[in-house]
């Protein structure tokens, strides 16, 4: 008889192991690492849906976010069990996720009382006009010094002063006292630690920073800002650390696992790039693009149209860490609309095969400004004025995928030599002369 080839017991056998939800734009992702090694050893990716009510807006299903978490937790969960892996190993979870985008929802009911607003959404541009009526010389940034941002769509408290404004349900549930606002993470976090049975109303110190209502000095909701905006200060999430035990979840194959950390996923990139020392920076293509750079404890200002963010904290005592961004609003989302409405390529995987059959895009010029342009320009007037120029009769199939293979590049190059030259003032100021990049062009 042959000796008995049977693995050895689940439980255990890798050493203690780490849950990462990563919830973004396009897609969900559940993925499952060793705590000891950090080597991925399953993960379950689901693609989400945008949704497009009018020209401009950008929308998700708040419920269909939260399902899609759910799923990618349960088939990780699965293959953890085909690889004769235990899922009780799971010692911790984290969340990352796509920033900016606002959920609202009833506290005594749990439902959402709107669809999120997606932060590439561009309904706002009339409330951002009116707001900067309020300002001295219709500055975008007068708020800058307090929130580290300039006045635009792209921020949380745009989009939920448009929908305390604009929707009667969100109206009605804030003068009952049963409104609750929060980022995507807050919603996750609220319904997977028990929602309407305890759930924790919480959020970081990251995904706070994209509200324009947190001062990132303090790390508080500031009053003068959510006066300045007209949001009842009732309605936000506890702010806490990036990494601490926020809660347990409460239901499903993961149960009793606490959740100890939460970053906005660009945050989360500058971390999981070991980009921790100041001077380092990564530059991230998604949805969007986005570059971050280490500040390191230092806050500072850009003068050159870059935002001032919060990096991480990690942990209630540690200390915060900053960081300078540049924002792209349509990097691969440019694919996508390549795929989806011109139908010039079948799956986004085509654009990189089809933009190397000519050498160059021909002339062509791809300006993909569909939510208006981010960082430096903050135009939100350019809205709408997407536009395939230089286009001739010369012109080949693969000169418009090559040149919107080009458009988050070409942005990101501007990114660099503008936070040069505020990065070079803070290196003066600082007596430090530290420049390097995890993940910074050349060109």
């Amino acid at each position: 008889m042959l000796p008995s080839t049977k693995a050895p017991p689940l439980s255990g056998r890798l050493g203690p192991l780490v849950g990462a939800v990563d919830q973004g734009t396009s897609s969900t992702r559940f993925l499952v690492f060793s705590a000891t090694t950090g080597e991925v050893l399953t993960y379950h990716q689901e693609e989400v849906a945008q949704l497009y009510p009018n020209e401009g807006w950008v929308e998700q299903d708040s419920n269909a976010l939260l399902k899609s978490v759910h799923t990618c937790i349960m088939k990780a969960v699965e293959n953890l069990k085909s690889l004769e892996i235990d899922p009780g190993d799971i010692k911790a979870l984290g969340i990352t996720n796509q920033r900016e985008t606002t959920v609202v929802w009833d506290k005594t009911t749990g439902l959402p009382l709107h669809n999120a607003i997606v932060w590439l959404d561009a309904r706002t541009a009339s409330t951002v006009e009116a707001v900067l009526k309020e300002t001295p010389g219709q500055n975008k940034d007068y708020l800058k010094e307090l929130c580290g941002l300039p006045i635009t769509t792209y921020f949380s408290a745009l989009k939920l002063r448009w929908l305390l404004d604009n929707v009667p349900e969100v109206q009605e549930a804030a003068a009952q006292d049963k409104l609750l606002f929060g980022t995507v993470d807050s919603w996750l976090l609220w319904n997977l630690t028990g929602g309407l049975e305890g759930g924790l109303h919480v959020t970081d110190v990251t995904n706070a920073s994209r509200t324009m209502l947190m001062n990132i000095s303090t790390l508080k909701w500031d009053p003068s800002l959510c006066k300045f905006f007209k949001i009842p200060m009732s309605i936000l999430p506890e702010i806490r650390s990036s990494s601490e035990i926020y809660g347990y979840i409460t239901k499903g194959p993961l149960l009793g696992i606490p959740i100890s950390g939460v970053l906005g996923d660009q945050q989360a990139a500058l971390v999981g790039q070991m980009c921790l020392s100041r001077g380092q920076a990564k530059n991230t293509y998604g949805t969007g693009c986005f570059l971050l750079y280490n500040t390191g404890t230092q806050i500072v200002q850009s003068e050159h149209g870059l935002l001032s963010t919060v990096a991480y904290k990690l942990g209630k005592t540690s200390p915060t860490v900053y960081a300078l961004e540049g924002s792209v609003a349509i990097a691969g989302a440019a694919v996508r609309w390549l795929r989806d409405n011109l139908h010039i390529i079948k799956t986004s995987a085509d654009i990189e095969p089809l933009a190397k059959t000519v050498k160059d895009s021909g002339g062509v010029y791809f300006v993909p400004a569909f939510s208006g342009l981010f960082a430096p320009h903050w135009r939100t007037d350019a809205r709408g004025k997407a536009q395939v120029r230089r286009m001739t009769a010369c012109c080949q199939e693969g000169g418009t995928p090559a040149a919107s293979s080009r458009v988050g590049r070409s942005q990101v190059v501007t990114f660099r030599d503008n936070l040069w030259l505020d990065a070079g003032q803070y290196r003066g100021s600082s007596g430090t002369g530290s420049a390097g990049g995890c993940v910074l062009p050349n060109s």
